[in-house]
């Protein structure tokens, strides 16, 4: 029988004593095989991450450390070996490619300067051998004019890209194993698409595992071998990736299957009354860049937008997808008055705002509010929950008390209770914190939110809670969605009509049924073609 390459028996690791739970993982037993991908599949907290960051001993001790177990590798215990002993293995036997390459790579060296590093340490080829080692890897993970890359820092890189060189990083050495932490997390699906079709060939070329961490059932469905379940630190199932997609035992397990949203397209609501416009935008357009600065020469003009025009009426659901650069976020900035448009115009119940300055636009802030992609930065952290939501209410002229129990009421209305007031935005979740600036953007009675991919970081049951709530939301309130995403299920779960954007152009709209049954445009149908995990959760 062919042992595994990686097996973990009875593994227990121990929180500190002020956590909400004793253990992050109790009794976790796994194993991996050669040439197999396992997929470790959980919600944020279930102790997945910890899980696959305590093989190569990355974690952050003494707080967070193994109290029990056996991990092994090659036939050795990695729990029972020394820092230098790790140090030689990683790498070179197995390697790590983290969720967000642009913390993991160090911003003061060239992409060729890291990988490089690793080849200086792990073997003795000449510079001139180690550089054509890396050009060959960065042509076979598909990386654009690679002689190029080499000089280049990761912020000059895209996502997908940045993703690319850690992918290349992690297989400079040819490991016989990859850690693989929610790696396609925060990507467009397109880019998600091609990250996962690449581990697939590479790892098929390479005959190697990959232990894969995500909370996306989607991705799982488009990569895996096996999946095992984890919640709250208890590996709940397992088994082949047909026999958990199609007949999972758990509970648990079929609630977060159930929570992927479908790629049915809703229909419209019913409407109450004759619609009435509250946006239009006409024929903006907007450019970065091409102007001397005082230290710099005249750089590349990039067309953020072009000749962009739309519409929102009362009780709208709009979506705008495309990938990332596609202009989405510009848009909704010009929308909100954060940004001004070169030329054309924005319309707010028929006054033209684009030209205000920000005095101005005080008044207008009461119609238009916004939900940001990140919770946890749009929060400040140095003020409580109560604090934060009443600003805006006192700010347009209602009273200290008044604008406190209005936010009270519209923490339980997001379903958090009204002590939650008096609490920091750090002590809560990111689903929670998520709930908090929805009732901050509800606090002065907007008529449209904008909601800037709300729920692109969240599991995929909080996700379903948060677009649920939204959709009571609109209901109870009268409110239009501009809904901002690069995820068509989240498009099709929340929004009647979808804008389809590709490089600042406005290139295809129309209703999400005909979006999703007949869409006009191959861009549309290439990302329609991306949705990971189609033949599964369709």
């Amino acid at each position: 029988m062919i042992p595994p390459v990686l097996s973990i028996e009875d593994l227990t690791i121990d929180l500190p004593p002020w956590s909400d739970r004793p253990h992050a993982v109790e009794d976790i037993s796994l194993k991996i095989m050669a040439n197999e991908i396992l997929c470790v599949v959980g919600e944020s907290g279930s102790g997945k991450s910890i899980l696959s960051k305590s093989i190569l001993q990355l974690l952050p001790a003494p707080h967070i450390q193994v109290s029990k177990g056996r991990i092994f590798f090659n036939h050795h215990d990695l729990l029972q070996k020394d820092v230098d002993y790790i140090q030689t293995i990683r790498g070179s036997q197995i390697s790590m490619i983290f969720q967000e390459p642009m913390t993991a790579l160090n911003p003061l060296m060239s992409v060729g300067q890291q990988i490089d590093e690793i080849l200086k340490i792990h073997t003795s080829l000449s510079y001139s051998k180690r550089t054509t080692r890396i050009l060959e890897l960065f042509e076979n993970v598909k990386l654009p004019e690679p002689k190029k890359l080499l000089q280049s820092y990761p912020h000059e890189l895209s996502g997908g890209q940045r993703q690319r060189v850690m992918i290349a990083m992690a297989l400079i050495l040819k490991p016989a194993l990859i850690i693989a932490d929610e790696p396609t997390t925060a990507l467009d699906v397109t880019t998600q698409a091609q990250i996962l079709g690449l581990m697939k060939e590479i790892q098929h070329q390479n005959q190697m595992s990959i232990l894969f961490i995500t909370h996306d059932f989607g991705v799982v469905a488009e990569i895996a071998d096996r999946i095992a379940v984890m919640k709250n630190g208890i590996l709940i199932e397992q088994g082949r990736k047909t026999e958990i997609l199609r007949t999972p035992k758990e509970e648990y397990t079929q609630n977060l299957i159930s929570a992927v949203p479908s790629l049915k397209p809703r229909n419209k609501y019913p409407r109450q009354s004759i619609n009435k416009n509250i946006l239009e935008v006409i024929n903006i357009e907007k450019t970065y860049g091409g102007r001397a600065g005082l230290f710099s020469q005249k750089g590349r003009a990039v067309h953020a937008l072009a000749n962009i025009s739309l519409e929102i009426n009362k009780g709208d659901s709009v979506a705008i997808v495309g990938e990332s650069g596609s202009g989405k976020s510009t848009l909704a900035r010009c929308i909100l008055g954060l940004e001004k448009p070169e030329k054309g115009k924005i319309t707010v119940n028929g006054k033209n705002i684009s030209t205000l300055n920000r005095t101005q636009l005080q008044l207008y802030r009461k119609t238009i509010q916004m939900i940001f992609q990140d919770p946890f930065a749009s929060l400040n952290p140095r003020q409580k929950v109560g604090e934060i939501i009443s600003l805006g209410p006192s700010i347009q002229g209602l009273g200290k008390k008044k604008s406190w129990d209005l936010a009270c009421d519209l923490l339980e209305t997001v379903g958090l209770s009204a002590d939650s007031a008096h609490r920091y935005p750090h002590e809560f979740s990111g689903g929670q914190r998520q709930r908090i600036g929805i009732a901050r953007a509800l606090a002065i009675k907007p008529q449209l939110i904008v909601a800037d991919e709300p729920v692109s970081a969240l599991d995929v049951s909080v996700q379903k809670q948060v677009l649920e709530l939204l959709d009571d939301l609109r209901q109870k309130f009268s409110l239009s969605i501009l809904f901002i995403t690069h995820d068509l299920r989240v498009a099709a779960h929340v929004c009647e009509e979808i804008i389809v954007m590709k490089n600042g152009k406005l290139i295809e709209k129309g209703s999400t049924t005909q979006i999703f049954t007949t869409p006009q445009q191959p861009y549309t149908k290439k990302l329609l073609d991306s949705i990971p995990g189609k033949s599964y959760l369709s």
